[in-house]
Parts: structure tokens; sequence; C-alpha cells
């Protein structure tokens, strides 16, 4: 937020401590989203679900990233170093990250774009988390090439 502010971009914190009551959160998200005009949100690193309000208000127009090939190890509870140890334990051969829109449920929204990597035999949780992090901020930006191609091309929409 500071690191925002010092450029110039506005930076609202908003949360369950601002908010403590769920419908209240959700007006007060949808709020800021219209007062800055937004059109597309991009979570990285959001733990929680986006009110369901809100993503009726943007259908197609969140986007998250997954640290996995969803939809295998997504859901409630599939996050973090969480991903990284269910994949290695269930003897995968590749992992990777997801770029998905956002739904009312955790990780089923509709994949935008994926991409893979090997699991390496030596692969700690550690080690795979870092190579799927460093994969996750390529695809991250080429996915939103993606949707905002696809926002000004008519031809793209479905």
């Amino acid at each position: 937020m500071q690191f925002a502010r010092e450029q110039g971009i506005a930076a609202v914190h908003l949360s369950s401590k601002t908010h403590p009551n769920e419908h209240d959160f959700a007006q007060a998200m949808l709020a800021v989203l219209e007062v800055y005009q937004i059109d597309l949100i991009l979570l990285a690193g959001y733990m929680k679900k986006v009110p369901k309000a809100v993503v009726l208000a943007y259908p197609k127009r969140i986007l998250n990233i997954h640290p996995a090939l969803l939809p295998k190890f997504g859901g409630e509870g599939m996050y973090g170093m969480h991903v990284h140890q269910a994949v290695i334990a269930a003897g995968e051969k590749e992992s990777g990250a997801t770029v998905h829109f956002v739904d009312a449920d955790y990780d089923t929204g509709e994949i935008i774009l994926q991409r893979s990597i090997p699991v390496l035999p030596d692969d700690t949780p550690e080690t795979l988390a870092a190579r799927v992090l460093a994969l996750e901020h390529e695809l991250y930006a080429d996915a939103l090439e993606k949707v905002l191609a696809s926002l000004s091309d008519p031809a793209e929409h479905h």
C-alpha cells in the first residue's frame, strides 16, 4: 500500500477488521470498485473467497492465479505450501500454475491459461514452490494480455 501511494496509485484497505459484517464488506468492496471504475480485478495471494455479490457484479472480470494445474490440487485448503506438499505426496510428474476466472467457489472458474513444469525427483515442497512462483510471474502477465486482447476484440468473446 505504501509503494502504491508513493507512486500516486490509489490504495484502499478493506478487510474483516474494517468491515466485520460480511454483507457490509461486500458492499464496501463494490462501492470502492465503482468509485475507481475498476474493469478487471487481479487476485494474487488472496486467501479468501471473493464475496458472491462482487463475483456476480464482475463476471469474467476477476482473475486469480493458483500454484497448481487445476482442476487438480485446488479447492479449500489448497493454498501455499499445502499445494506443493500434496503434489509431491501424490507422486505427480508435473506441476505448474493456472490463471482462471473467479466464480463462487474456490479454484473452479474457467481456466484462462495454464503452464506446467516437471516435478524433479529431488524436489521438496520448497524447491517446487520456488520454481512454480517464477512460472506464475510469467503466466499471470501472459494471461492478462490474453484477457485484455479478448476484451478489445469482440470476436474473441465467448
